[in-house]
C-alpha cells in the first residue's frame, strides 16, 4: 500500500512539473523607441451588409449599419503576448461578446463567434478570420506572437475569404 502512494505522489509531482513551461516572455522590438510595444485590434463584419438576405432575420439585425463591431483601438502589449491575448483583453473590456474553442489539434483557439454572429451564419463557408498587416498568417490567434506596431483585423468571411 505503501508502494502505491509512493508511486502516485511521484507521478503527481511529476505530471506537475511537466505541465510547467517556461513563461513566454520573449524580447520583441519596440519599433518606434516610445518604451512601449502597442498594437490595433478592429473587428468588423461588413462582408455581410450585402448578403443580409442569406441570414436569419434574427441574425441580420446583429450586423451593425457600417459593419463595424469594434472600431479600431490600440492597445499596450507585453512582449510575447499573442493575438488572441489582446483580442480577448480588449472584447472583454469593450464588454463584446465572443465564443472559442481549444483546437489543440491546431495548438491554438478557434473564434466561433463574435458579437453573437457565428460561422455558418451566412453559409457552410462564412466564419472569422483574423489578419496581422493585412496578411492571413495561416496560424490560429492564440499561436500568433505579436510585435510593436502590428495591426490586428478580425473580418467575418462569408465564403472564405
Amino acid at each position: 500500500m505503501k508502494r502505491i502512494v509512493k508511486v502516485m505522489i511521484l507521478v503527481l509531482v511529476l505530471s506537475m512539473l511537466c505541465g510547467c513551461g517556461k513563461a513566454n516572455t520573449a524580447k520583441v522590438a519596440d519599433t518606434n523607441g516610445d518604451g512601449k510595444l502597442t498594437c490595433t485590434l478592429e473587428v468588423r463584419c461588413d462582408t455581410l451588409l450585402g448578403k443580409l438576405d442569406q441570414m436569419t432575420p434574427e441574425k441580420a439585425a446583429l450586423v451593425p449599419e457600417n459593419g463595424i463591431l469594434l472600431e479600431t483601438v490600440e492597445l499596450e502589449f507585453t512582449g510575447g503576448e499573442s493575438v488572441f491575448d489582446v483580442f480577448r483583453k480588449v472584447l472583454r473590456e469593450e464588454k463584446l461578446h465572443f465564443e472559442y474553442v481549444d483546437a489543440s489539434a491546431y495548438d491554438s483557439v478557434y473564434i466561433e463567434g463574435i458579437g453573437n454572429i457565428y460561422e455558418f451564419d451566412c453559409g457552410p463557408q462564412s466564419g472569422w478570420m483574423y489578419s496581422v498587416n493585412g496578411v492571413y498568417p495561416g496560424l490560429g490567434c492564440s499561436a500568433y506572437t505579436l510585435a510593436d506596431g502590428d495591426v490586428i483585423v478580425f473580418n467575418y468571411t462569408c465564403d472564405l475569404g
